[in-house]
């Protein structure tokens, strides 16, 4: 009888259209399971929890309502509306995941529009440290636009698990498109761009601080329809952290690697469905090589704020428009340029120094660094 209701139940899953949430644990019996349910059902996500067995919620540590907003489970309506959607993040959501960065943010505006408009480092490693010291100095959420895929469960290939992005969901990120990016605008957000976007975080060798952005100038149109103020920021540090050894030019001479990459871009979102982006939209989905390094410092250098309000009709005008966008990129790399030759006289750029220097200031001083 057990077989035949089984047998039943699992011939009606396909049928099921509801949004399901599956958790996986430790358990291969579980693995195994949430496999099968994940190819049978056509609405649902999985979300693995490695160090946990069958009794989740009985284990600390879990929060359901961080776990269904990461899956971007919640809405208000019918369907998902990823700007006026998100939920911010709770006191316990920020404390698991602040970490000790500290920088001045006296020339950021409160009052939004605002669109921050900067280089985009290696793996996207200096977003999440932005992202919390917003919050945690200004109050402020700065609404990232990023790629598609961190939104939209791949149809095949070999990349990592959906559930690494949860994160960034969690902060506030919305998938990039000029019609997400107009929502941002009229809502007032403080917004993050990266028009460099995968190209910047999937960059060759020797192209560190490197800007590779789009020949069009839609951010600069949108910010002037709605008055926003743009902000060129540059950040460097990621040589501190790691070296690209092994690029996607090394590993497209190699034929598993360049089938697993073929396979990868094809099965995944593109951040633009049309041919105008070039390589930035057309960027090949792969994880370069890297040579860990003992850790540096991020930097970060904010511009003074660029005034868009009262220049809508000016800026409709191609040329203009164009050079607007081409000032707003020289800025970044002036800022990155800066930060490169200034950090060289920071005495606490090591991780040793900077914690020989809390050791003996207090773990939560606040280290200093070279002066502007």
């Amino acid at each position: 009888m057990l077989q035949s209701v089984s047998t039943f139940s699992n011939s009606r899953l396909r049928a099921i259209k509801a949004e399901i949430l599956i958790g996986q644990v430790q358990l291969l019996s579980s693995q195994k399971e949430c496999e099968r349910l994940f190819h049978a059902l056509p609405n649902c996500e999985i979300r693995k929890f490695t160090n946990s067995g069958y009794f989740l919620f009985l284990e600390g540590g879990l929060d359901l309502m961080t776990i269904i907003k990461g899956v971007r489970f919640y809405r208000r309506a019918k369907y998902l509306n990823h700007v006026l959607d998100y939920i911010p993040l709770t006191s316990l959501e920020y404390k698991k995941a602040t970490e000790p960065f500290r920088w001045g943010l006296a020339g950021i505006p409160y009052e939004g529009p605002v669109l921050l408009v900067g280089y985009h480092m290696l793996l996207g490693m200096d977003i999440i440290p932005l992202m919390l010291h917003f919050m945690d100095e200004r109050h402020t959420i700065l609404r990232p636009l990023a790629h598609p895929m961190m939104f939209k469960r791949p149809t095949g290939g070999n990349l990592p698990d959906i559930s690494i992005y949860d994160i960034m969901r969690l902060m506030g990120g919305v998938p990039v498109s000029s019609t997400n990016l107009y929502k941002l605008m009229s809502s007032k957000s403080h917004i993050l761009l990266y028009p460099g976007g995968m190209r910047e975080v999937l960059h060759r060798k020797g192209e560190e601080y490197k800007l590779f952005w789009p020949k069009q100038t839609e951010f600069v149109r949108a910010a002037a329809r709605f008055g926003a103020k743009i902000i060129p920021f540059g950040a460097i540090g990621e040589d501190d952290i790691g070296q690209v050894v092994i690029d996607y030019n090394d590993l497209m001479k190699i034929p598993y690697f360049r089938n697993q990459i073929v396979e990868n871009t094809k099965h995944n979102a593109k951040a633009r469905t049309d041919d105008t982006g070039g390589e930035v939209a057309n960027q090949p989905l792969h994880i370069p090589g890297i040579l860990p390094k003992l850790p540096g410092r991020f930097y970060y250098l904010f511009g003074k704020p660029i005034e868009t309000e009262g220049r809508y009709q000016e800026l409709r005008e191609k040329e203009k428009a164009r050079e607007l966008y081409l000032h707003v990129k020289s800025e970044v790399e002036s800022n990155i340029a800066y930060l490169k030759e200034k950090r060289k006289s920071d005495p606490y750029r090591n991780i040793l120094a900077r914690l020989l220097y809390q050791a003996t200031h207090g773990f939560t001083s606040e280290v200093p660094t070279f002066e502007l």
